[in-house]
């Protein structure tokens, strides 16, 4: 469900800050090498015939600990070359690479294998946990490795992740660089434009001088992410494919700069912290700078009016002893009300207090169905006040919607609710 009451959509990609709250995945989430970001295997004819893939990969005799000539490293990884690569160039942490794998725990027992899989895995290798950061910085393409990684630098006692010292076996498949910083990332050069918020841009490259973006549109860009010291974050050029999301739900840097772009335009931004991140934890911090480039632009709905009372609940409305206030615009069909445990289904808009539409199943014209005890209090208590049919206007104070929580909508938010059905 996209409904803004349980937690906004998603609607970008890893780094591109959605207003919904999603982490980025390759920067705040240590996942487990076998991420479900696979690439597809590389090489080999489509249409032969393949093998099925083992169900299970035996341990290696020595996965219990690390034998006598395994290297060391002074962060305690230890690791040892099962076959040589080209002897070329290492990845680097900004780097992706593309690999295979195996992973046992030190008993033997296997956890993860992408050749289980069939099918190679593919990631950032600033993503993933520290000893796989660490490890396949050692190797070329082509070399395969077994690395034994202790807990400090596996999953660190992490609930519901492997435990303890893990062993790998890693084929290192194909290393994709990743792009350089510019020489003017540091800071903004004189000769850049500079907007009323403090957003700063230089064009790369002219568009076609059509249509600039709304902020309801929804835009596809190619884009690579630094900070101020040159390091690399995200980049869509090294997943080699585009994203698409609505302009209206990333970080205002990027709202208020593509509204600047036409079609086919690359443009660099220096974004201040106060339109990026605001020093969200676990996101890149400070100033950022985006290379962007716009691909296409598809129209999308303008945003439903807010209502003239918007900005605080009047004087007729009914008030909750939570501080929940409403007022009925349309009677209801039955005398049917929902419980907490009951699943609904609602045609819903919502509103910050200044009037700004942030989220509507009416716009998209698709009704939200979810249960009750799944979304935010003033959302749970109100429409258990409700009868089927019935349309509201709430004013649900901030400690009964997101309170606080960033990449939320902030404050008071105003709802226009319908109760359409009590699911069976």
């Amino acid at each position: 469900m996209r409904a803004h009451i349980t937690v906004l959509s998603t609607v970008c990609t890893l780094a591109v800050a959605c207003q919904s709250g999603e982490k980025p995945p390759a920067e705040t989430n240590k996942k487990t090498p076998s991420a479900k970001a696979a690439s597809a295997p590389a090489g080999g004819n489509s249409q032969a015939v393949r093998p099925a893939p083992p169900k299970t990969i035996p341990a290696p005799p020595d996965v219990a600990a690390p034998p006598a000539d395994a290297e060391k490293t002074k962060s305690g990884l230890a690791s040892k070359v099962l076959e040589p690569g080209d002897g070329g160039e290492r990845p680097e942490a900004s780097d992706t690479v593309k690999v295979n794998y195996t992973g046992w725990t030190t008993d033997g027992k296997m956890f993860d294998s992408s050749i289980t899989r069939g099918q190679p895995a593919r990631f950032r290798l600033g993503g993933v946990i520290p000893g796989w950061t660490e490890g396949l910085q050692l190797m070329s393409k082509g070399e395969k490795r077994r690395f034994w990684i202790p807990e400090e630098l596996a999953y660190k006692g992490r609930k519901g992740a492997p435990q303890g010292m893990l062993v790998f076996d890693v084929e290192l498949l194909e290393i994709l660089k990743a792009p350089k910083a510019p020489a003017d990332v540091a800071a903004p050069p004189k000769d850049a434009e500079k907007t009323k918020s403090g957003l700063f841009s230089k064009v790369l490259k002219p568009g076609d001088g059509g249509d600039h973006p709304r902020e309801y549109d929804t835009v596809e860009a190619h884009y690579t992410g630094w900070t101020t010291d040159g390091k690399m974050f995200d980049s869509s050029l090294q997943r080699g494919r585009t994203i698409k999301f609505p302009l209206n739900r990333v970080i205002p840097g990027w709202t208020e700069g593509v509204k600047l772009m036409t079609k086919g335009e690359k443009r660099r931004f220096w974004i201040p912290e106060e339109l990026a991140y605001r020093g969200r934890a676990g996101s890149p911090q400070g100033m950022l700078v985006f290379d962007i480039e716009l691909v296409d632009i598809k129209k999308g709905k303008p945003p439903i009016p807010a209502p003239k009372d918007v900005a605080a609940p009047p004087k007729d409305t009914t008030k909750t002893d939570s501080g929940l206030a409403y007022r009925q615009l349309k009677k209801g069909t039955s005398d049917k009300k929902p419980t907490v445990e009951s699943t609904v289904k609602v045609h819903y808009t919502g509103w910050t207090t200044d009037g700004k539409m942030f989220d509507s199943s009416v716009q998209r014209g698709q009704p939200a169905s979810f249960p009750l005890k799944r979304v935010i209090a003033g959302w749970t208590e109100m429409v258990q006040l409700m009868t089927v049919g019935e349309k509201v206007r709430a004013w649900i104070p901030e400690k009964l919607a997101y309170k606080g929580r960033p990449g939320a909508p902030q404050g008071m938010l105003v709802f226009e609710i319908e109760l359409l059905e009590i699911v069976k």
